[in-house]
């Protein structure tokens, strides 16, 4: 009988041991990534780099966020109300919100975050700043944002997807806006490893087990944050052959951003797949500095729209037309302001009719100086491209190669050419430039406009109005009038849409349609 007894009692501890080592095998599942960029900066309020964001949305949460249909929803808030005259909103945090350190999160440490946010945020924030009246707790959990007047801008910033409002503690978020902060803790479904960050080899997270995500399903940036593998490493890898090997190999899980020429040995694996997870996509755009010559005369800006193409673009610079599609919306096509009114007979290459502009403006050959980039693989084809282009309906190119971060450098500089710049590519995600507000390209507020710096009244007045309506039908309309405006007063050239796989191994399931690669409900077969 005893016998009997120590073989049962023997059998379940057994079988309680192999339950555990399942615990502790699923606990140490770690997913490794090669992420697009490495990250060597920890404040996403102090850069706009998308590195830097997609660090964030690891370890911080935001008050509201976009789900898949660019729909605002909340997150950190539970419950809000507007008043009658649409200028005072009162807000209610939901419970169970934690930072890491296992303090509470209180309306004490959301208004100094969205004051510091405000501070450095030059798109939507400090346009809504000078409407905002007052900032003030009700309680630990409550908050009130009263505005001068009826606004669209509020709920457009807190919801940004871009230089984001992430909430941050008291003590990290009254740090002066221009000084890098250095204290990670947070209240997002991820820890951030700070003794183990390596700059140019990896950094590492880890799962919150105090993260109380929502109980929505994710659906784009909103939704339940549900960490499902117990850590996760971005592996700095910077030759993607490289990379993609060590995909193959099943050293790393993930390359969030493989390059085209390399997807057809990736489809070729029957390991990996390749997944699209951003259905909106970026867009290649093309910047004038509205400064000086020769783009400082409309006319001239309106020649590069009949001269351009976007399928020479597109073609050069993807290759593959299952990754990309022309579009001729400044907001984007699959958005809301899904608009192409005005630029219908634009980017046609029309030869004729950009040199009869060029010989009405009174084009002189001045150069135009194009600043072109070395090392982003999205963005390296596309200067032979425009150089061809101009060159044939007659003007002069004096393009110039440098790496990127020179050419960030160079592009802040508003001294003439030779020392200063007349154009240069980027491709922002088509989500960043969804909505007037959104949509630095179209300010055209002269010295306080994103670099360029286009200075007109006609689009300043439009994109004043849209702010100030909350009727989606008049939105809409001014949105078109934006778009048709454009053309008249050119500040850029939209130049197609494209999208970016992510390669990874068949034992990842999980990834969230989004405009930002975020990395929770992810799941992973194996360690």
């Amino acid at each position: 009988m005893w016998g009997l007894r120590r073989i049962l009692v023997s059998f379940a501890f057994a079988i309680l041991s192999l339950v555990s080592a399942s615990e502790v095998a699923r606990a140490q599942s770690t997913l490794r990534v090669v992420m697009a960029a490495d990250l060597k900066s920890l404040d996403p309020v102090w850069t706009t780099s998308y590195i830097v964001r997609n660090h964030g949305y690891l370890i911080y949460d935001t008050l509201f966020a976009l789900n898949d249909k660019l729909q605002v929803q909340p997150q950190m808030v539970d419950t809000w109300t507007i008043s009658d005259d649409q200028r005072t909103y009162t807000f209610r945090l939901r419970d169970g919100l934690e930072w890491h350190d296992g303090k509470p999160v209180t309306t004490a440490d959301v208004i100094p975050s969205i004051r510091r946010w405000a501070a450095r945020d030059p798109q939507v924030a400090q346009a809504l700043m000078k409407i905002v009246q007052s900032i003030t707790a009700i309680d630990e959990r409550s908050f009130q944002i009263v505005l001068a007047e009826p606004s669209n801008l509020l709920m457009i910033g807190l919801s940004k997807p871009s230089a984001p409002l992430f909430i941050m503690p008291r003590r990290v978020a009254e740090l002066d806006p221009g000084t890098q902060l250095t204290d990670t803790t947070g209240s997002g479904p991820f820890v951030f490893k700070n003794d183990e960050w390596r700059p140019g080899e990896k950094a590492v997270y880890v799962r919150n087990p105090k993260y109380k995500p929502r109980s929505e399903p994710p659906s784009g940036l909103a939704g339940g944050k549900i960490a499902k593998v117990d850590k996760i490493e971005w592996i700095a890898i910077n030759d993607q052959q490289t990379a993609v090997n060590a995909l193959i190999n099943g050293e790393i899980d993930m390359i969030e951003q493989p390059q085209y020429d390399l997807l057809p040995l990736l489809e070729g694996d029957p390991s990996l797949e390749l997944v699209t997870l951003d259905h909106y996509g970026a867009q290649y755009t093309f910047r004038f500095n509205v400064l000086h010559k020769p783009f400082d005369n409309a006319k001239v800006r309106q020649a590069v729209l009949y001269a351009f193409n976007q399928e020479d673009f597109l073609k050069a610079a993807v290759g593959d037309p299952r990754y990309y599609r022309t579009c001729k919306a400044l907001f984007g096509c699959g958005t809301p302001f899904d608009l192409k009114t005005g630029w219908e007979d634009k980017l046609t290459s029309d030869m004729e009719k950009a040199k009869a502009l060029l010989k009405e403006a009174g084009y002189d050959g001045t150069p135009v100086v194009l600043m072109a980039t070395t090392d982003i693989q999205v963005l390296n084809n596309l200067a032979p491209v425009a150089k061809v282009l101009l060159e044939r309906a007659g003007f002069k190119v004096d393009l110039q190669r440098m790496d990127w971060s020179t050419l960030v450098a160079r592009r802040a500089k508003k001294d003439p050419p030779p020392v200063g710049w007349n154009a240069f590519f980027t491709n922002p995600s088509a989500v960043d430039v969804s909505n007037p507000a959104l949509n630095g390209f179209t300010n055209a507020s002269c010295d306080s406009a994103w670099v360029g710096w286009p200075c007109d009244k006609r689009l300043r007045d439009l994109r004043k109005e849209f702010e100030s309506t909350l009727d989606d039908k008049r939105q809409r309309a001014i949105a078109e009038a934006i778009q048709v405006a454009s053309v008249e007063y050119p500040t850029y050239v939209i130049l197609g849409q494209f999208y970016i796989p992510t390669a990874r191994r068949k034992t990842i399931r999980g990834n969230v349609q989004s405009p930002v690669t975020v990395l929770w409900n992810i799941e992973k077969d194996g360690n």
